[in-house]
């Protein structure tokens, strides 16, 4: 069976728009540091100068949020710190960051993004115009941005490289999924999805489940290649991570020797290829109903941990949480808010203890409020809670008290 997998927002088209766009403005440099420079614009934008080589003209770019941490990171600058100095004393942090790079024999990865299309794409047979490629040549009409200020050894697993190898096995599987929802930022690429059939209830939550799965990647270094498995709360649309995760990191063991260099691009092609099976396989894995049952299992069980008499007191609860798990607190007091919006909804029975499968679902219920990049942090700390230690938990129950 095919299923479109699609959802009624086209969530996935419009992802697959603006990923192959930018596919078609994406270019890579491996230079020297010696040859970059490091300006600021009359109007305050940093950027990077790469001079004239080759026949290639001067180009200048644009340095986005990402790189400029990268590049304060890589010359040991705190990033606050380095964009304090951006700030304040521009000419005076150019002049250093280009005295460390003279003095560097470093090569780095400079990947950019040109401002506008080279030339028109095609998404599912349709031909989409683009305005032609203008002209660029000073400051203040750049070439484009820079992206990432990554290592020579940084691993190119792209994109539209994890979208060719999950999307037909996403679409031909028996667990008919359905996109959740999707989205590229500066840092990453995020896929989730959920399943129409593979459905079960976590005993006393009264709460209807599904199984889902989850797709990352970061083209710029903020994050490994991740497929995942997601148990989606169906009431809320709360998504928490499983502990079925597997990442591959975007620094291969062939970049980390000195043959790297000498390798041919079919033997790089292939290890990109061997990527794109494993993540293929282990979409067939974590959508099975198997894994999903065994996640069922431990809601049930999560259910089944309650702390008897602090019910009423449910900022004591959550403040326990918050210390077993570290968080601010900022985001224990988030948590107190989903799980005032977790038992605020229809159908929940007011009065009964909480339980540890209450709290998974306060937890990640924090995930609709927070920042993009910061939705599968809180889908990890609902997957943090449900296989959370017996000696744990009565830590919480202890510090509830």
């Amino acid at each position: 069976m095919t299923n479109t997998i699609e959802n009624n927002k086209n969530s996935l088209a419009n992802l697959l728009i603006k990923v192959q766009d930018q596919a078609s403005r994406n270019a890579d440099y491996l230079a020297p540091l010696k040859d970059l420079q490091k300006t600021t614009t009359e109007t305050g934008k940093p950027q990077i100068v790469v001079e004239q080589s080759g026949g290639v003209p001067t180009q200048f770019f644009d340095i986005n949020d990402v790189s400029f941490g990268q590049i304060a990171s890589h010359a040991d600058i705190e990033t606050r710190t380095a964009r304090r100095l951006q700030a304040r004393y521009p000419a005076e942090f150019d002049g250093l960051l280009n005295a460390i790079w003279r003095d560097s024999d470093d090569t780095r990865m400079i990947r950019t993004r040109h401002a506008e299309t080279a030339a028109p794409f095609t998404f599912g047979g349709v031909g989409i115009n683009q305005p032609p490629r203008s002209q660029w040549n000073n400051a203040e009409n750049p070439n484009g941005m820079v992206r990432a200020f990554v290592s020579d050894k940084f691993k190119t697993f792209d994109n539209v490289n994890l979208l060719e190898a999950a999307l037909p096995q996403l679409m031909d599987n028996p667990a008919a999924f359905q996109v959740v929802n999707a989205d590229v930022t500066d840092k990453r690429l995020y896929l989730r999805l959920k399943s129409l059939v593979q459905t079960g209830t976590g005993a006393a939550l009264n709460d209807l489940m599904a199984n889902g799965i989850g797709l990352q990647n970061s083209e710029v270094g903020a994050g490994s290649v991740s497929v995942y498995q997601i148990a989606w709360t169906l009431a809320c649309l709360n998504g928490m991570q499983t502990q079925n995760k597997t990442r591959s990191s975007h620094i291969t063991s062939a970049r980390d020797t000195d043959d790297w260099g000498l390798l041919s691009d079919q033997a790089k092609d292939a290890d990109n290829h061997a990527l794109e099976l494993k993540i293929r396989d282990l979409v067939g894995v974590y959508s099975s109903r198997d894994a999903f049952d065994q996640v069922i299992e431990q809601m049930k069980q999560a259910a089944a941990d309650t702390i008897d008499g602090f019910a009423i007191d449910k900022t004591a609860v959550v403040g326990g949480l918050g210390k077993v798990m570290q968080l601010t607190k900022k985001e224990t007091s988030s948590v107190l808010d989903g799980l005032l919006d977790t038992i605020g909804q229809a159908g929940y029975e007011q009065g009964r203890p909480l339980s540890r499968a209450t709290l998974i679902n306060a937890v990640t219920a924090v995930s609709h409020k927070a920042d993009i990049d910061d939705v599968d942090l809180w889908q990890q700390r609902g997957g943090q809670l449900l296989n959370m230690k017996p000696a744990d938990w009565q830590r919480v129950a202890a510090l509830a008290a």
